[in-house]
């Protein structure tokens, strides 16, 4: 695979941690890669260094500044509720096609490996019939799926399990995020999903509080990758005007 969508059975469970993870491995075995989130809500402009498109950017050995955010987060909206409420919130509306048309501008323009990361969880309304489920029906392309280890989690993971593999999405691998502070053993958890899911590539990824990115899982991940060159496309395309996009 050269594309690779990170979603995840909720938000906050570590899309965006997957996300710098499997940047940094890259990156470090020299390899091209480009990140693009193309909806994020929750966005505050004074705290650009934390937001993920921010974090994305950092992780790219990029600088944060106004262009970048854009080109990695063309739809940001300030409220931190599902997308589709955020957008409606400041009188706007997410254009399904637009985000699926600039996902598949940067897949066919990208020289490596490209990190699409969703928002929210595998069923967040984008807009007021379809939501990342269905734009990731729309790319095609293989997902990694990010689960918590909290209490629940193990019915959350086998519902996002079930509705994508009857979708006909490929699971590339889904990778348990240890949840910190959670009364649930770690190791049992992903024994448990592991027992539940025998056909998918399970992969326990220790909480990484101290930042250090240097895990077997990344490195795991990053060798799923087969990249080939791929010509420039045109610019970037215009339905971004006028449909959402900050």
């Amino acid at each position: 695979m050269s594309t690779v969508f990170v979603t995840a059975t909720g938000t906050e469970v570590g899309k965006t941690v997957v996300a710098r993870g499997l940047i940094k491995e890259l990156r470090a075995q020299g390899r091209p890669v480009e990140a693009l989130k193309p909806v994020v809500s929750g966005y505050d402009p004074h705290e650009a260094a934390g937001s993920d498109p921010g974090l994305l950017l950092t992780a790219l050995g990029e600088p944060i500044t106004p262009d970048g955010i854009a080109r990695i987060s063309p739809f940001r909206f300030t409220a931190p509720v599902s997308p589709h409420l955020a957008a409606r919130r400041e009188g706007k509306k997410i254009d399904f096609n637009a985000v699926v048309e600039l996902c598949r501008w940067r897949m066919q323009s990208c020289p490596g490996a490209l990190i699409i990361e969703g928002v929210g969880g595998v069923m967040a309304p984008l807009e007021d019939h379809r939501t990342v489920l269905d734009w990731m029906v729309a790319l095609g392309q293989p997902i990694i799926l990010v689960a918590g280890s909290y209490l629940g989690t193990l019915s959350h993971t086998f519902s996002a399990v079930d509705v994508l593999e009857r979708r006909g999405i490929s699971i590339a691998a889904l990778v348990v995020n240890e949840t910190a502070g959670s009364p649930v053993s770690f190791s049992d958890t992903v024994e448990s999903i592991r027992t539940f899911c025998p056909n998918l590539d399970v992969q326990g990824l220790p909480w990484l509080g101290n930042g250090n990115f240097n895990n077997a899982v990344f490195q795991h991940l990053a060798a799923k990758f087969t990249i080939e060159s791929i010509d420039g496309g045109q610019g970037q395309p215009d339905l971004l005007r006028n449909h959402g996009a900050a």
